[in-house]
């Protein structure tokens, strides 16, 4: 029987608002939301929309679509808007991608929580592989290769790769020659590869190479992405989907489109309108996204700074807005406070020091392990007037209620790890 929990992270998103409601102060590093202010134009592209209270078409409007299209193909992935999608946000897309493609699921470990339930309620064997050393979101090339082998003489049939550029929870991205030779093994074992871009336009350096698979292996890529964390709408829901060029392509749209037709219909309008605005991507909107990764760069940065100062081990932060430090050696300190895993890591950084973070075993990884995701886009300020603050400064880490909050963190580990 397939669990019907809650997702993790929207579970702890719930306790901590109950947790505030009733007086409690808490840093929630634990919800991977992008805590900034609407960009206006997009609020007016909004209202423009919101007269159009029709259906529209399943795949949506040419308007979107074509943004879409245009959108891809300045990312060097050639796209005509009959191979673009929209949605209500890019996670029903890949849970229909689930639903459609036959064949079990490889995933990095550790990942998003949400891929490994996705495979199970379509009915799939969620096959974890360890990730590389230095960065996250996709598996070890050894250790895909071996992890193949295993499934099939366990009778699993791998046939989807998921790839995560830049990665949830790791804050990194992979490097070209990597992602090369990742697509190099799924021509060779002919797997679907599904490339979740949505951090895509939050590298925080936008000198640092990005080679997306669809540009090494375009006819057995698929590419999601949506404007929940560049733009921070995602209670906006706006999803976006790119299929390959071909009939294998058509044959995977086909079948998502049909699976939308019966669960969500189509985006709504209103959303379709703001779409449009945003994948055509203005000078304006252009500005504003940079300035964002920017912050969310610095912010990242800060708080890795914090958790190596103590001694944990933690990949440096190069895209989106997440780190994955792992306190292994700080085991014996943290055990004098009955901290021995990531279950109860978690727990005890919420408990003792109002600090809300998410374990590792709920992104897959060992549950033994010290490893827990710290979601840093949250710390930007309480209110709008705050949050533009925290984005128009020009030292971010300067700003009072930034600086409040960072030393916050900062104290709470010294004291735990001290």
């Amino acid at each position: 029987m397939v669990s019907r929990r809650v997702s993790p992270n929207l579970a702890l998103n719930q306790l901590v608002a109950e947790r505030r409601a009733v007086g409690e102060s808490i840093v929630h590093l634990g919800f991977g939301e992008a805590r900034l202010p609407v960009f206006p134009p997009l609020m007016a592209e909004l209202v423009t929309g919101a007269a159009r209270n029709g259906y529209g078409p399943v795949a949506g409007g040419a308007a979107a679509r074509e943004a879409a299209a245009g959108y891809f193909t300045r990312r060097r992935m050639p796209t005509e808007p009959d191979q673009v999608v929209v949605a209500p946000g890019s996670k029903p897309l890949l849970m229909a991608l689930n639903m459609v493609v036959p064949g079990d699921v490889l995933l990095p470990r550790p990942c998003w929580n949400t891929y490994a339930p996705q495979a199970h309620l379509a009915g799939k064997t969620a096959i974890s592989v360890p990730i590389p050393e230095d960065w996250g979101g996709v598996p070890e090339p050894g250790a895909l290769r071996e992890s193949i082998r295993a499934a099939r003489v366990l009778g699993h049939d791998p046939r989807i790769m998921v790839l995560t550029m830049p990665d949830n929870p790791t804050g990194t991205v992979a490097p070209p020659e990597l992602v090369r030779e990742l697509c190099s093994i799924a021509e060779e074992e002919d797997l679907l590869i599904v490339s979740d871009e949505i951090y895509r336009d939050l590298v925080h350096d936008p000198d640092l190479p990005f080679l997306g698979p669809a540009e090494v292996a375009p006819r057995r890529t698929v590419v999601t992405t949506g404007l929940s964390k560049s733009l921070a709408i995602g209670g906006w829901r706006i999803g976006v989907i790119r299929f390959p060029e071909g009939p294998a392509g058509e044959r995977i749209r086909d079948g998502v489109l049909s699976f939308a037709s019966e669960v969500w219909s189509t985006l709504a309008n209103p959303m379709q309108e703001v779409a449009a605005y945003a994948l055509a991507e203005p000078p304006a909107l252009l500005r504003h996204r940079a300035a964002c990764a920017r912050l969310h760069g610095i912010v990242a940065r800060a708080v890795h700074r914090i958790v190596a100062g103590v001694g944990a081990s933690c990949r440096p932060p190069t895209g989106g807005f997440y780190i994955y430090p792992d306190f292994e050696p700080l085991r014996e300190t943290l055990g004098r406070h009955a901290v021995t895993d990531s279950a109860s890591f978690e727990r005890h950084l919420l408990d003792a020091f109002g600090v809300a973070v998410l374990g590792g075993h709920h992104l897959g990884d060992d549950g033994r392990a010290l490893r827990i995701k710290m979601a840093t886009a949250v710390l930007y300020g309480d209110t709008e007037e705050q949050q533009w603050e925290a984005l128009h400064a020009a030292d971010p880490l300067r700003v009072t209620h930034v600086a409040e909050v960072l030393g916050r963190i900062d104290e709470s580990f010294t004291k735990l790890c001290g």
